[in-house]
Parts: C-alpha cells; sequence; structure tokens
C-alpha cells in the first residue's frame, strides 16, 4: 500500500539503492547523570539544512527522587526544538519563561543574541517513578537573524499539523508537509515531522527540501531495499523523491531538514554564529556574569567549560 505516489527502485537501478548518503551512528553523551545519544553534530556531517544539533533523549526511566537537573546555561545564535514522547520536563528561561512541556507539545525557544535556560523534572513528579522518552534538537538561525531578540513559544499536540491515512500516520511540528502545516514559527525554511508507517506502508520524502534525514526511533525503516534499526540518522540523498516503507511490524522515524544556510557556522558548546569573534565575546559574557539570570532558578549554572 502507499499513501503517497511514488517510482518504487527498480532492480539493478543503481540510483535508486543510493538513497542514504551518510549513515551516521549517534554517540552516546553524559549530561551529568543523564545519558542522550548525540546525532548532530557529527566528524560526517556538521549541518542538515538548519539543524545543527540532535540529541535522542531516552527512553529511560527514573525511580522516585531521581531527576533530569540540566542547569542553567547560555545560547546564542540558534533556536531549540523540545519535542516529547513519553515524560515531562520544566523549562525556565531568562525571558521569565516557565512551561512545563508534555508529550507531543513544541517547545521553541529562540536564542537570538543571547539566552539563559535551565530544564529539570518537575518538583510535583519527583516522588514517582516515571519514564522519560524525546528529542532535543538545535536550529541554527539563519544570516540576518542570529542577533534577534530572544523568544519563547509553545504549542500544544493539537495545534500541529497531521495527516493519517493507509497506514500513514504523521505530525508535522515545524514547516509544511504533504499538505497539512505547522503553526510553529520558522526563522528559516524548515521541515520536522514524526511519522509512524504500519508494516508495508509506504511515505514518499518530498524531492523539494534541498537537505534532509531521518532518525529512526522503533520499528524496522526499509529505504531503497535497505532495512534500519533504531536510533540510527539517515542523510538522504538530494534532489529525488525517495520512499520509505515500514519493515516487519512497522516503524517510526523522524524527518528534519530545509534549506542549506548557505554559509558555514561555528560551534562551541551552546553557541553557534558565523563569527568565531562572536562565539569569543559570548564565552566572555559567561565567564564575567554578564548574561540574564533565570528567575526561580537563579542558584545553579554551568560553569563556562575548561575554567
Amino acid at each position: 500500500m502507499s499513501f503517497f505516489p511514488g517510482t518504487d527502485p527498480e532492480p539493478g537501478d543503481a540510483s535508486s539503492c543510493n538513497a542514504v548518503e551518510t549513515l551516521i551512528v549517534p554517540n552516546a553523551k553524559d549530561l551529568g547523570g543523564f545519558e542522550v545519544r548525540r546525532a548532530l553534530p557529527s566528524t560526517k556531517r556538521k549541518l542538515i539544512g538548519p539543524f545543527s544539533f540532535v540529541d535522542r533523549m531516552g527512553p529511560v526511566g527514573f525511580r522516585p527522587r531521581h531527576a533530569i537537573d540540566l542547569r542553567a546555561r547560555p545560547d546564542i545564535g540558534l533556536a531549540t526544538v523540545t519535542y516529547l514522547f513519553d515524560g515531562e520536563i520544566r523549562h525556565r528561561d531568562s525571558l521569565g519563561t516557565t512551561m512545563v512541556i508534555a508529550p507531543g507539545d513544541i517547545n521553541l525557544m529562540t536564542a537570538g543574541r543571547g539566552i539563559v535556560h535551565s530544564e529539570r523534572s518537575p518538583e510535583e513528579l519527583r516522588s514517582a517513578e516515571r519514564r522519560l522518552s524525546g528529542l532535543q534538537t538545535w536550529l541554527a538561525l539563519p544570516d540576518g537573524a542570529e542577533e534577534i531578540d530572544p523568544d519563547f513559544e509553545h504549542r500544544q499536540s493539537g495545534a500541529l499539523g497531521a495527516f493519517d491515512g493507509e497506514g500513514v500516520r504523521a505530525r508535522v511540528l515545524m514547516g509544511a508537509l504533504h499538505g497539512a502545516r505547522s503553526p510553529v514559527t520558522l526563522h528559516s525554511d524548515t521541515v520536522y515531522a514524526d511519522i509512524a508507517l504500519a508494516q508495508g506502508a509506504r511515505f514518499s520524502v518530498p524531492a523539494d527540501i534541498e537537505e534532509r534525514a531521518l532518525y529512526t526511533i522503533d520499528g524496522t525503516l526499509v529505504v531503497s531495499g535497505q532495512a534500519f534499526a533504531p536510533e540510527q540518522l539517515l542523510v538522504l540523498r538530494p534532489g529525488d523523491e525517495i520512499m520509505a516503507t515500514g519493515g516487519a511490524g512497522g516503524a517510526r522515524f523522524m524527518l528534519f531538514g530545509g534549506e542549506s544556510l548557505g554559509s558555514p557556522r561555528h560551534i562551541w558548546w551552546n553557541f553557534v554564529s558565523s563569527s568565531r569573534e562572536r562565539i569569543e565575546q559570548a564565552k566572555e559574557e559567561w565567564r564575567t556574569g554578564r548574561f540574564d539570570i533565570v528567575p526561580g532558578d537563579e542558584e545553579e549554572f554551568i560553569p563556562l567549560p575548561g575554567r
């Protein structure tokens, strides 16, 4: 069954077998008692469209009184997108925002010229066992928008775009895809979607997304006859419509990408910029306490690395 029209690869067609340009297996990173799998940046690829950072959180279980406590830290030149499959996180930032994100919701925090934020398990949930699973991604801001004012946007699950049919269920988190559109603010051409396929169901990845990738979450995803297990990042060849199929038991994956920024970005810690000098300035500002504080979370912060 096919949800969208597309041409199946022909036997012996070499180009149809090279749909996956680069395969990235994420590296485990310890964020202070909480491990994530980091797919971007990697030695193989730094950016996919505006996406400069992809962290897979969990799935992980927490015993009572065990929690996520990511202390206050600064960002510049980027926008973070937090999306959960399971669990809850309380976000606080130097704009005065306090927001608990639930599964299916979107938090978009635009750092611009500078913001400070923390993420912690909600205090009211810490006495119970609980699970957490989701992703946090960074989008590098385009030329001309790197120093915009910081901002925060929360969108509940029901406000996001979606489509459903012929074994395909999709939620459009950012941008537009196959007629469905998300209301989340875009700083550049961006597509981000959560897609589930029943076994044998097919989904066409549009050719007009300049740079695009798939991150496998659950099940088995088949692309051009090759099966991919969970927790892999598939960077797709540009320029062609590519068909993804649910393998045995179906598949769930994230589609993300968009327009290339057109100029390189430097990444150091939580600072992203087209200018190395701007990153050095941000280092000095954090070291000397010139960033704003996070109301309600003023006591703890992460020092500048290497100091």
